[in-house]
């Protein structure tokens, strides 16, 4: 018997890269209020909140690494000439978080509910000084 699930997923590399035939993505290690993301070229990343309409195009300049199909570039801490231009999806809301205190035989109790503000890019593409010229 034949298992179908195994033979349609695509490979897995090293450090969980997935392989599709023998071509590698290109992605860039992006920080953004001291949080890393790894951006893919078309993919998404969802960074927490800043003001900014929807549609508005960005630049991403805080790389620390990028990953190319013949080379990985490593910033000391970022990489010169590199920047990861995006656009503004969407502004959400995430899970509602609630937060209940309360301290026994004192009739203490407070429910509150928080919801943190995203911000969600979508990845145009991640650019290099060399590639500019």
């Amino acid at each position: 018997m034949t298992n179908y699930r195994r033979n349609a997923s695509p490979q897995r590399g090293v450090r969980g890269e997935v392989k599709l035939g023998e071509d590698r993505m290109k992605y860039a290690i992006v920080e953004d209020g001291s949080k890393q993301y790894k951006a893919v070229e078309g993919g998404t990343i969802e960074v927490d909140y800043f003001a900014a309409e929807i549609g508005e195009q960005l630049d991403l300049p805080k790389v620390l690494m990028v990953r190319d199909e013949e080379q990985v570039l490593i910033g000391k801490p970022t990489v010169e000439g590199a920047k990861v231009q995006a656009t503004v999806v969407a502004q959400i809301k995430g899970p509602k978080i609630i937060v209940f205190k309360y301290r026994p035989r004192t009739r203490y109790r407070v429910k509150t509910g928080h919801r943190q503000k995203y911000t969600h890019l979508q990845i145009d593409s991640i650019m290099l000084e060399s590639e500019a010229e």
